[in-house]
């Protein structure tokens, strides 16, 4: 199961990364350019561009502690981290009427915790 484990978790940080990366290094005009970002229009740059800094960071916080093997703990906190992260993305569609968006954020909202459970829970690592 730590295999599995593994697997899902270097992908949802390949998405937060992925994710994070192009808000931090994209303009608004690009984001909004690509259709898929709407949302950005309720947002100052600088809220953009810290939701892109906590998506790195959570990328960073699901793989660079276990890897390293200092404070692995740290990757379910990212985990939980990434929940929080994607409910508020979950609420922001909704109040949009962007509801094909929500169900994205609830499938990483679902990887996320499977991820916090067992790197909380009693086979960690």
């Amino acid at each position: 199961m730590n295999t599995v484990t593994w697997i899902v978790q270097c992908l949802l940080a390949i998405v937060m990364l992925g994710a994070g990366a192009m808000k931090l290094t994209q303009s608004r005009e690009q984001l909004m350019a690509s259709g898929k970002m709407d949302w950005i229009e309720d947002f100052a740059d600088s809220q953009i561009k810290g939701i892109g800094a906590l998506e790195v960071l959570a990328a960073i916080g699901l793989i660079v502690p276990a890897v390293l093997d200092v404070a692995p703990a740290l990757v379910g906190v990212a985990a939980v981290g990434v929940v929080f992260l994607m409910l508020g993305a979950a609420a922001t569609h909704m109040r949009r009427g962007e509801r094909q968006m929500v169900l994205v954020n609830l499938v990483i909202v679902a990887i996320a915790v499977f991820v916090a459970v067992m790197r909380f829970g009693p086979e960690a690592f």
